[in-house]
């Protein structure tokens, strides 16, 4: 049972999400006293919750219940890891499983909406967009590479269709078995998404590139 010295938020909040997985309604006059706090400290606690995705479900009055199955505690994932869970669910996002496919993407929407500003735009953009087209995945061997020079902002040269293009390396996607690059080439001036099955060739080039107004992820966006 918590101690019922008051704590620090944080403490507090893991804290609630444990006392709530039991299933049960709990009032905010009993956590109140349980945790040494005020009842409007409870509410506030409540809020923030419920603002972090934690499935709480209830108001001031009615008391508060846990209403998913599962609730994971916070976890602190290394950019490997991370990039990972990604690769998983977008593999998982092409299953013939309707129900499979929907919580995959849901949960790599999840997974976004709570990233810093920053993990998502310094070089490390991944999406999430199932489109079937029955096609087999190949040449995969470069997509390490292309994960690194998202992490590291690194210019690459690229072999397409027997034309090379110096590009910068925007975002990875997974389009239903095919890998799309989306980038800047500064070959044709222009954005291209290249299919990681179209590459012959990749090479890392020494020069780095910085975020530039109309080159950048959210202008590769609005040009799709």
């Amino acid at each position: 049972m918590p101690d019922p010295a008051p704590s620090s938020r944080a403490a507090r909040l893991q804290d609630l999400i444990l006392t709530l997985r039991d299933g049960r309604t709990h009032v905010a006059t009993d956590l109140a006293a349980r945790f040494g706090v005020t009842e409007r400290t409870i509410y506030r606690d409540m809020e923030r919750l419920q603002a972090e995705g934690v499935p709480v479900a209830g108001r001031p009055g009615k008391g508060y219940a846990m209403t998913a199955e599962i609730t994971l505690p916070p976890l602190a994932l290394s950019r490997s890891e991370l990039e990972a869970l990604h690769l998983g669910l977008s593999i998982i996002g092409e299953a013939g499983d309707p129900g499979l496919r929907a919580a995959a993407e849901s949960l790599s929407q999840r997974l976004d909406a709570v990233l810093p500003e920053d993990g998502r735009t310094a070089g490390a953009v991944w999406g999430f967009t199932p489109t079937p087209t029955g096609m087999q995945a190949r040449h995969l061997e470069f997509l390490p590479t292309l994960r690194a020079a998202l992490r590291g902002r690194q210019k690459l040269s690229v072999v397409r269709d027997g034309m090379p293009h110096r590009i910068r390396p925007l975002a990875l996607e997974y389009w239903g078995r095919i890998w799309v690059c989306g980038a800047w080439c500064e070959t044709c001036n222009r954005f291209h998404d290249i299919r990681l099955d179209e590459i012959t060739e990749v090479e890392v080039l020494r020069a780095l590139f910085v975020e530039e107004p109309g080159k950048d992820v959210a202008a590769l966006r609005a040009a799709r």
